[in-house]
C-alpha cells in the first residue's frame, strides 16, 4: 500500500509595523482619563520596525523573540501561562490560536525605548496571526485588537496611540473618547516633513523603563483627584491641538516650544518622570541650540528627541558626548505591512 504523503503546510506569513514619535498629548490616551475626559495625541510613525512571522509546523508551538533571546514552547496555545516571559506572544496565540508552528519576532529598537515598540509588536502579532487564519482586518481593527491584546489579554496598562500609529503610519492627530478613536491625518507639506526629519535628533538614554509602573502611579493619582496631575493631563490634551496647528503651518520654532511645554507637563505627572541621564541630555542639547525636546512615550527613561535649530550635527555630537548614539529618524507613511 502506498503511504499517503503529508499534507502541505500553509505558507509563512510576515508582518512589520513602525514605531512612533509622539509630538504632544501622550498620556491623555490612557484610561481612565481618555474614557472620562477625552484625549488627544499628535504623533508620527518612523521607519524603525518591529517584525513578526508565523511559520506553520506539524506539531507543537514555539515562540521566539530573537532580539530578546527568549523562547517558550508548548504543545498548544492553551498550555501557555503568562509569567513575565513573552507575555504578549503568549497572549496573542491564546487570543488567535494558530495551530502548530513557530512564531518569531524581532525589533530594530531597544526594549523600553519609549517609542511604542510594544504597541507595534501588538499590531504585528495580530496582523500575522489573523492573516494566517484567513481573517482580513482593517488598520483600525488591527489597532483596536492590538490594544485589546496588550491591555486586556496581557494585562499591561497603557494607552491607544501606539497601536494606531503602528497600524496606520504617517502623521496624525488621534482623539480618544470612551472606546472610540478618531483618526485625522495631518496635511504637513513635504518641505516641513523633510526639515523635521533633518533637524530631529533622537537618542536612547541607555536606561529602559517599565512604562506600566509609571502609568499605574499616574492614573492612580488622577483617580484620587490629585490637582497637579489632573491639571497636567488637561494641559497635555490642549498641547496636542496646538501642536497639530503648528505642524500643519510649518512653524518649527513653535513646534520646538510646544515640545518643551509638553515635557514640562509630563514631568508634573510623576516625580520619577525625568531621570538624571535625561536631565543631563536635555541640558546638553539645549546648550547647542535645540528649539525644544521631550521624552518619547511615557518618560521615566527610554528615549528623548529634540528639534534642533540650523545645526542638527551639533545636537548629534552633544548626544554622543553624553554616551548616546542617535537613532535614525525617517518618517513612515506606511503602517503595518503583511505578506
Amino acid at each position: 500500500m502506498t503511504a499517503t504523503p503529508p499534507r502541505a503546510l500553509a505558507p509563512k506569513v510576515t508582518a512589520t509595523a513602525p514605531v512612533r514619535l509622539d509630538f504632544a498629548g501622550g498620556w491623555t490616551d490612557v484610561p481612565p482619563f481618555s474614557e472620562r475626559e477625552g484625549g488627544a495625541v499628535v504623533n508620527a510613525a518612523i521607519d524603525l520596525r518591529v517584525e513578526a512571522e508565523f511559520e506553520p509546523g506539524r506539531e507543537g508551538l514555539l515562540l521566539r523573540a530573537e532580539d530578546l533571546r527568549q523562547a517558550a514552547r508548548a504543545r498548544h496555545a492553551g498550555e501557555l501561562v503568562l509569567d513575565g516571559t513573552l507575555d504578549l506572544h503568549k497572549a496573542a496565540v491564546r487570543m488567535l490560536p494558530p495551530g502548530p508552528g513557530t512564531l518569531r519576532t524581532r525589533s530594530s529598537v531597544p526594549p523600553g525605548s519609549g517609542l511604542g515598540s510594544s504597541g507595534a509588536l501588538d499590531v504585528a502579532l495580530i496582523a500575522v496571526l489573523s492573516r494566517h487564519r484567513g481573517e482580513v482586518l482593517t488598520p483600525a481593527e488591527l489597532a483596536r485588537e492590538g490594544w485589546q491584546l496588550e491591555v486586556v489579554e496581557a494585562g499591561c496598562p497603557g494607552g491607544r496611540q501606539d497601536q494606531f500609529a503602528a497600524a496606520v503610519g504617517g502623521f496624525h492627530r488621534f482623539t480618544f473618547s470612551g472606546a472610540e478613536t478618531e483618526i485625522t491625518p495631518l496635511p504637513i507639506d513635504r518641505g516641513t516633513r523633510e526639515e523635521l526629519e533633518r533637524r530631529i535628533v533622537l537618542c536612547y538614554t541607555g536606561r529602559s523603563r517599565v512604562s506600566g509602573d509609571t502609568i499605574s502611579r499616574v492614573m492612580a493619582a488622577y483617580e484620587r483627584g490629585d490637582d497637579a496631575v489632573r491639571a497636567a493631563l488637561f494641559d497635555l490634551r490642549e498641547l496636542a491641538d496646538r501642536m497639530a496647528e503648528a505642524l500643519v503651518a510649518g512653524d518649527l520654532p513653535t513646534v520646538g516650544a510646544l515640545l518643551l511645554a509638553n515635557w514640562r507637563a509630563q514631568q508634573a505627572l510623576d516625580a520619577g518622570m525625568c531621570t538624571p541621564e535625561m536631565a543631563a541630555l536635555e541640558r546638553a542639547m539645549m546648550g547647542v541650540g535645540a528649539l525644544g525636546g521631550k521624552a518619547a512615550g511615557a518618560g521615566a527613561g527610554g528615549s528623548m528627541f529634540f528639534l534642533m535649530g540650523d545645526d542638527p550635527e551639533a545636537g548629534r555630537q552633544a548626544a554622543r558626548a553624553q554616551g548616546m548614539e542617535p537613532l535614525p529618524v525617517r518618517w513612515s507613511e506606511a503602517g503595518v505591512l503583511t505578506c
